[in-house]
């Protein structure tokens, strides 16, 4: 044992190494993301490190976190807002002035900060988009910015485990990132290849490249099953109209996203496929007896969570057979009696967008608690990220909130967190377009390729020209250079028409002229095309155009299958 001189030295020593690192920090410029010092450190950062007693496993380390934390800090691990601005730090005035409404805040870094975040959802605004309709904003370009903005949000979240952030890759109607990086097609598009196993290796490459922009959530895959007879809202995001069908894509999805590290979503529960309003700016009505429920609707979330789905999306959806009046997302019959009890889902459930028209009903705040006691666990894109935060509060102080429910809910975010944290890897910028990923993307595209109506796999015969309905510049040009690629004759006009018709297209938009109608989107309109030769790529990437091309200069045979009836035709003549 030291002397009591010896301790004497040992605690000056540790006084002056003390003072000298207080005046080195003070001596140090404040970075320009940091959060105003009336805001506590996040969450993650003021909390210590679980004792090795506590385990090492995702939810051993997660529950001994949570009991660290203050309702403050607690409140923030269930939000997951977006942001305005293409970086962490560095933000336009009008960004700033966005964040200023949204969260009384001038960057993403600092509201992450000062709300104690445990995610943030990365949007990207599209005209062409479904869901455009409540994304403000865009904060996705190119891989490189995207990397910086997402590691300039966790270096602003510090911590043991990395926060959420996520986004809507969807592929087809619904993609964020579009530039610089492997391009899947449409749902639909792999529904009509059926094939599993290729599925798997797309979205495993898909969620490769996330990862590698520091990317941990997908709001993917679309598990909804089609069921109306035109494809009502959801259209190509699903994979299709057979339940079995669409789960064993949704299940391979998830496998292939969760390969790399990335946590999948189910959604939107407990399904969307059989509307015709959009949950964006209504809330749709189901009247499906429970039964039709089990059967149909129920089973892909039932395949995806057997694979290993790390969450749920709850849909605005009003499901009469389970709590009629009573969106799912606000629904404890739905998202604990159905999706848990039933289903025996045991991750995270993340609420559909906040800021859509079902969840606005009610003040932030008060949706916020309506939520979490419906069973949700995280809150997605609140239109006040202060006003649901300040709710949940409120709601601990007067006991419309239980604690133990808010406890629960960072719990199980914690553990998703901590997971992920497992597979961290740093930003691997090779990957992105990778040569063996553009391969593996050009043969879903090629496989999906249908021939609904014509001799199967017959070329056509003489020059071709190529219309479109309004606005697809890009797709003539795109299949133009593809099929001179092929060897066929290209002329502006006169030739064999080939007609183009794509998303949010009707009867209208069709050339009564053409000789070949091609659908780039859902098959259903080419029910209406009188057209002596019918095809289906349910996408319009470049990948589908070539596959197109291929098919329409007789080199390769159209596969694929149509995943939805269309009236009066084949799934395929081939």
């Amino acid at each position: 044992m030291a002397s009591p001189r010896s301790r004497l030295a040992l605690l000056l020593a540790a006084v002056v190494a003390a003072i000298l690192v207080a005046i080195t920090a003070c001596g140090k410029p404040a970075p320009r993301a940091a959060a105003p010092s009336s805001s506590p450190p996040s969450a993650a950062a003021t909390a210590p490190a679980p004792s090795p007693s506590t385990g090492s496993d995702p939810a051993s380390r997660a529950a001994a976190l949570v009991k660290t934390l203050s309702d403050e800090q607690l409140a923030g691990q269930v939000l997951m807002p977006y942001a305005y601005g293409s970086s962490a730090t560095d933000v336009s005035a009008a960004s700033a002035a966005g964040n200023q409404k949204l969260g009384k805040v001038d960057t993403p870094a600092q509201m992450v900060q000062k709300y104690h975040l445990g995610g943030l959802i990365l949007v990207g605004f599209s005209a062409d988009d479904p869901t455009s309709t409540n994304q403000a904003t865009t904060n996705v370009d190119n891989p490189k910015q995207i990397t910086a903005l997402t590691g300039g949000v966790q270096q602003a979240a510090g911590g043991q485990a990395p926060i959420l952030i996520g986004t809507d890759q969807e592929f087809g109607t619904v993609t964020r990132i579009k530039t610089g990086v492997t391009v899947l097609p449409s749902a639909m598009a792999l529904g009509a290849a059926n094939q599993p196993k290729a599925t798997q290796q797309g979205w495993s490459v898909a969620g490769d490249e996330l990862r590698a922009m520091g990317l941990n959530v997908d709001f993917a895959p679309d598990s909804d099953v089609l069921s109306t007879a035109d494809g009502g809202v959801i259209g190509s995001r699903s994979f299709g109209g057979d339940p079995k069908a669409v789960g064993d894509q949704v299940a391979a999805s998830v496998k292939g996203l969760q390969s790399a590290g990335v946590a999948a979503t189910l959604k939107h529960f407990p399904g969307h496929g059989s509307t015709a309003s959009d949950s964006h700016t209504a809330l749709p009505v189901i009247s499906k007896s429970k039964a039709d429920l089990d059967k149909t609707d129920l089973v892909p979330f039932k395949s995806g969570i057997d694979a290993g789905a790390q969450l749920v999306m709850s849909g605005h959806l009003d499901v009469k057979s389970i709590e009629p009046g009573v969106p799912a997302s606000f629904s404890h019959k739905a998202l604990v009696d159905v999706l848990r009890g039933q289903l025996g889902f045991k991750g995270v459930v993340v609420t559909d967008a906040l800021n859509m028209e079902p969840a606005e009903q009610w003040p932030a705040g008060e949706a916020a608690v309506r939520a979490l006691n419906a069973g949700n666990d995280l809150l997605l894109m609140p239109p006040s990220v202060d006003g649901a935060y300040n709710g949940l509060l409120n709601g601990l102080h007067d006991g419309s909130l239980k604690k133990d429910r808010l406890v629960e809910a960072a719990t199980r975010d914690l553990t998703l967190r901590f997971s992920l944290a497992d597979a961290q890897a740093g930003p691997d910028h090779n990957v992105l377009a990778a040569q063996s990923h553009l391969s593996v993307a050009s043969g879903l595209a090629g496989a999906a390729v249908t021939q609904l109506r014509g001799q199967c796999a017959a070329p056509v015969k003489g020059p071709v020209s190529v219309t479109t309905s309004g606005g697809r510049a890009t797709s003539k040009a795109t299949l133009e250079k593809a099929l001179k690629s092929a060897g066929v004759q290209v002329v502006p006009s006169g030739g064999r028409v080939v007609h183009l018709v794509g998303y949010g297209d009707g009867p209208g938009d069709l050339n009564p002229k053409a000789d070949v109608t091609v659908a780039m989107d859902t098959p259903y309109i080419l029910g209406s095309a009188t057209s002596p030769t019918l095809v289906a790529t349910y996408s319009s990437t470049p990948d589908s155009l070539k596959a197109l091309a291929q098919v329409l200069a007789g080199k390769q045979k159209p596969t694929g299958k149509s995943p939805v009836p269309v009236p009066g035709l084949p799934r395929s003549v081939c």
